[in-house]
């Protein structure tokens, strides 16, 4: 099985030129990084992202923090293209489990991503809400529990482990830190991993020797001292 490469990205700029790469199968994007590419009405971007992607699969985050709302925004969201799937939190930011929202999207066959997931527990959880025909992307944020001094590897196991009876649920390596993430998605066998677009060049470039990268070190350490003129 390969795993799949989404874009964790809002530039739209970018998403057309990423759009075009083979390696890229999908897209994931959030509130956050709306915010920051400059994004001012959240549905508008969104459409204008959806018309650059329309054979690829894009997730779309609700920001809503209690279920009525939640709803109302994850329905909306879910009729703006067929390759939609709506991102919604595993949590509100009160830590209510949101099981009865992702039960009740569920249950109206609409695609869902349970995002800032962090366990296999909470893996087990989501499983018990779901159906076995609509598709849902758990993604489980393995760079974050590293920034935080936790080992993301064992619970992206067990959390593979107990999607296996489910043909529907695809394990998503969210929060990448390094290009070596996606050759350990891989190995893991997870199904999907959200890379950067700087992340996604280098992996493009995945192949160099120790040697050569050894001389493209000392290149650059030497270009650079003789452009600031250094002296002993």
């Amino acid at each position: 099985m390969k795993t799949k490469i989404f874009c964790d990205i809002a530039e739209i700029d970018l998403i057309k030129k990423f759009y075009k790469k083979k390696i890229v199968k999908g897209f994931t994007t959030n509130p956050s990084l709306m915010r920051k590419a400059g994004a001012k009405n959240y549905e508008f971007y969104s459409k204008k992202i959806l018309q650059i992607c329309k054979n690829k699969p894009v997730s779309l985050e609700v920001f809503a923090d209690e279920y009525a709302e939640m709803k109302k925004q994850a329905i909306k969201i879910n009729k703006w293209a067929k390759n939609v799937f709506v991102k919604v939190p595993i949590s509100n930011s009160k830590g209510k489990f949101m099981g009865k929202i992702i039960r009740d999207l569920n249950d109206q066959d609409i695609k869902l991503n349970i995002t800032a997931v962090y366990s296999a527990q909470q893996t087990k959880k989501i499983l018990k809400s779901i159906n076995k025909k609509t598709k849902v992307i758990i993604s489980i944020f393995a760079g974050r529990a590293g920034d935080s001094g936790k080992d993301p590897i064992p619970e992206l196991k067990k959390s593979l482990s107990l999607a296996k009876k489910f043909q529907n649920v695809e394990i998503l390596w969210a929060s990448v830190r390094e290009p070596y993430n996606y050759l350990q998605a891989k190995q893991l066998g997870c199904h999907i991993i959200t890379v950067p677009p700087l992340i996604i060049e280098k992996i493009e470039k995945f192949g160099k020797t120790f040697e050569e990268l050894t001389k493209e070190t000392v290149k650059a350490f030497l270009v650079d001292s003789k452009k600031s003129k250094f002296k002993i």
